[in-house]
């Protein structure tokens, strides 16, 4: 019989938010385990924000030395810089997790009763873990549609893209979201030719009009070609040699590679939660209150499982939920929060708060500033003029609702906004506060000075 080894605080998984809270009890003299399948820091670090946004700076360096020569990249070498910054911080990741005391368990576990977890480990033994308080921050995966002959055709996600030595001759796309939009992109410029796919109407659905609309703009201009209501019929051929995908309007579309970017998978299923107590909802994530808590005495859930919006900074905050519930403060929760985000393509999009359609749907009556990149002195300097500068406003006070920006540096503005925000600034705050020029943040101040005025009472 396997023996129990007991700790005060088991995490399943060592994703960015659950990493964090194991490390800074351990550091507090706390036993802890966390048992991760191998992922060293988590997905971020290893398949996710690192190498994508590796990947695209990549991308962008290579655009502009062969904008003119069409060259395109050597992709072994553009996997090498990939992996060379993921292994680098993967060797910090370790030494930290290391050096706080706790005890990291490379295996695959599953609950097997409230708080008790059977681990295959890598090296082929069996463990049982049970904790005092259990944690679930095991992310998610990419999703593949059930469209005839996709499986089959065995299609890329982006944790395979990442590793391709040899560039797509021809790249197909499935799904007009920010991981669709950010490699579709990303391998244009480094000189596939490029189809991206979308189902919905618009790609980045989440977005207001206006804001796709530029966002295609951008793309097509760069040689993308985007096919906005196309919904995929089915598949034939295989990735990585020949594949064609057949829309439901009779259309073909014909590549090298296919790769698919439509949603994400919550890491729930094998996992042992009927034996731990924990429900899921319809679509699989984890329910929680607002203090990440399951239906399982002494049991959380974070980050992406926990149905946690789908970035790691939003998982860090998970983190500071956890951390004061765990110190008996239940003074923080995830009620109210105010979660940027920021999407990497050319332009950059940076977003917080309401958008116009948020606002209409939910009766909010606004007042809408708009001011186009080209007016702002340091975008013209540095030839980055496409995009704009969008701010809601509440009509009947000086409250900041939201802010979108799709500009260079839009996600840095973005953190701006959001510091007014956070202390209650009117609008008028910003608009007059003395920012340096020649700066694209300065744009606030141009942009602020075109807020309408309030509506007479």
């Amino acid at each position: 019989m396997t023996t129990i080894e007991h700790f005060e605080y088991v995490f399943l998984g060592g994703g960015k938010g659950g990493k964090t809270l194991a490390m800074e009890l351990a550091q507090a003299g706390r036993k802890v385990a966390v048992i991760e399948r191998g992922m060293i820091g988590g997905s971020c670090i290893n398949v996710a924000c690192i190498p994508t946004k590796t990947l695209i700076q990549t991308a962008r360096t290579e655009y502009i030395l062969h904008r003119q020569d069409g060259k395109a990249a050597d992709m072994a070498k553009v996997s090498q810089r990939v992996k060379a910054v993921v292994d680098g911080m993967v060797e910090i990741n370790r030494n930290a997790l290391r050096d706080s005391g706790l005890e990291l368990v490379l295996g695959t576990g599953r609950f097997v009763g409230p708080r008790r977890l059977e681990v295959k480990t890598n090296d082929g033994g069996l463990r049982m873990i049970e904790g005092e308080h259990a944690f679930i921050n095991t992310g998610t995966t990419a999703a593949i549609p059930d469209v005839p002959g996709l499986k089959a055709a065995e299609p890329l996600t982006h944790v395979e893209a990442l590793v391709l030595t040899t560039l797509p001759e021809s790249l197909i796309v499935l799904g007009g979201g920010y991981i669709g939009l950010e490699m579709a992109q990303a391998f244009r410029r480094l000189g596939s030719k490029v189809t991206l796919i979308q189902d919905a109407p618009r790609v980045a659905m989440r977005e207001d009009e206006d804001v796709t609309e530029a966002i295609e703009a951008a793309l097509k201009e760069e040689g993308i070609d985007i096919r906005t209501g196309a919904r995929p019929a089915s598949v034939t051929g295989k990735s990585g040699e020949s594949v064609t995908v057949v829309l439901q309007n009779g259309s073909t579309v014909s590549g090298s590679h296919l790769l698919v970017a439509a949603g994400r998978t919550p890491g729930t299923s094998g996992i042992g939660l009927d034996a731990a107590g924990v429900e899921v909802d319809a679509r699989g994530f984890i329910k929680t209150d607002e203090r990440l808590a399951t239906t399982a005495e002494r049991t959380w859930a974070i980050g992406e499982v926990a149905g946690t919006p789908m970035f790691t900074h939003a998982s860090f905050d998970d983190y500071r939920v956890l951390r004061s519930q765990l110190a008996g403060e239940n003074a923080k929760t995830t009620r109210d929060r105010i979660i940027p985000y920021a999407l990497f393509i050319e332009p950059e999009l940076g977003r917080i708060g309401l958008s116009e359609a948020d606002a209409k749907a939910r009766g909010i009556a606004v007042r809408v500033a708009k001011l186009p990149m080209a007016a702002v002195p340091r975008a013209r300097t540095n030839g980055a003029t496409k995009g704009f500068m969008k701010m809601l406003i509440d009509a009947d006070s000086d409250a900041i609702l939201g802010f979108a920006m799709l500009g260079t540096n839009a996600g840095e503005v973005v953190t701006a906004v959001q510091m007014a925000m956070l202390g209650g600034l009117p609008y008028t705050a910003v608009r007059d506060a003395i920012i340096a020029h020649p700066l694209i943040s300065e744009g606030l101040n141009i942009l602020l000075a075109k807020v309408p005025q309030r509506a007479p009472q």
